[in-house]
């Protein structure tokens, strides 16, 4: 086995170590079955054949049905794993997901629960359009009932995946598309990561750099650059928005004296205000200057690369920002 994979592998082993080791671990979604091509990108590729087009269902075209089938099964005792191709049409079945699958437990009384998965994938840099490229997750980290993860690397997807179908309530499940094909390490089959954990990928004293997906790679690998000028920057990857960390991040913050917050949603009214204002709250009088947010751009994510490249965080906002915290000039 290679030590390396990419994210499209990790996702489908995940679904393939967890649909092995219980038959109610079902997979519903279009072009799911492997005479239908495996999923969008191949992600369920192989699961069909294997387990048998009763469980692995390439459903018609209409998220709102096989959503809420899978609600259904889910509330029967199954644990479907919905694959929704990409995020800006969950708002087509929004109703479900926030109306059914969040509430049931609630309305039940807590004697009902909805154990799914909903996979989708968004992310600017494919030159796919506004209609095609959102990131959304605060949407679904604001409504109660709701888990939401964004894994940045291989490992942590097939572990928050294991969790998430473990879980016994709806867990929205983001793939970054632009990094779905870049190595990684390999995981442990059977591992799992907790949701709501995240992890310090890089230690530092000066700044935390706080995030999860594809910024955090890039945040990662400027953070290194930084070292190197003498800047000693913290970098954590939530992993997951709903519920995260509070613990980690407040440690960080703590012990740095000062934050960024990056992330690919729009800024305005994104997940860094929630992040901010819950450190601000918290160490208010210890930090060195506020917590600064940079999100994407207040508009629909262009078609066009150079505008869609200008929409999306860059490095030279985490590089000033940085820089403005630490109290060094460029």
């Amino acid at each position: 086995m290679s030590d390396k994979i990419n994210m499209v592998q990790a996702i489908n082993w995940a679904m393939d170590d967890a649909m092995a080791e219980d038959k109610k671990v079902l997979v519903l979604g279009e072009d799911v079955a492997d005479h239908t091509g495996g999923g969008v990108v191949g992600i369920t590729k192989g699961l069909s054949d294997k387990y048998g087009r009763e469980r692995v269902v390439a459903t018609p075209i209409s998220e709102t049905a096989f959503t809420g089938a899978a609600i259904g099964a889910a509330m029967m005792g199954f644990k479907p794993i919905v694959e929704i191709m990409l995020m800006n049409f969950m708002t087509v079945c929004s109703d479900m997901i926030v109306n059914h699958a969040a509430k049931l437990r609630f309305m039940s009384g807590g004697q009902t629960s909805v154990p799914m998965v909903i996979r989708t994938m968004t992310g600017p840099g494919m030159g796919s359009g506004g209609q095609h490229s959102d990131f959304m997750e605060v949407w679904y980290a604001h409504t109660a009932g709701l888990k939401v993860v964004i894994p940045s690397t291989p490992d942590d997807a097939y572990g928050l995946m294991r969790s998430a179908i473990d879980d016994p309530d709806p867990v929205i499940f983001v793939e970054n598309m632009p990094v779905l094909w870049n190595p990684g390490d390999a995981p442990v089959r059977g591992s799992r990561i907790p949701i709501g954990k995240a992890k310090v990928i890089r230690e530092g004293k000066d700044v935390s750099i706080i995030g999860y997906g594809r910024v955090i790679q890039n945040a990662n690998a400027y953070a290194a650059k930084l070292a190197e000028q003498g800047i000693d920057a913290e970098v954590i990857d939530l992993r997951s928005v709903q519920p995260w960390d509070v613990e980690t991040v407040l440690a960080s913050v703590e012990k740095t004296g000062a934050a960024i917050v990056v992330h690919e949603a729009v800024k305005k009214f994104g997940p860094g205000a929630e992040i901010a204002s819950t450190i601000h709250e918290h160490l208010h009088g210890r930090l060195r200057a506020p917590v600064v947010r940079i999100g994407a751009k207040y508009a629909a994510v262009p078609f066009s690369n150079v505008l869609e490249t200008a929409s999306v965080p860059s490095m030279d906002e985490i590089e000033a920002a940085v820089r403005s915290l630490v109290g060094v000039p460029a």
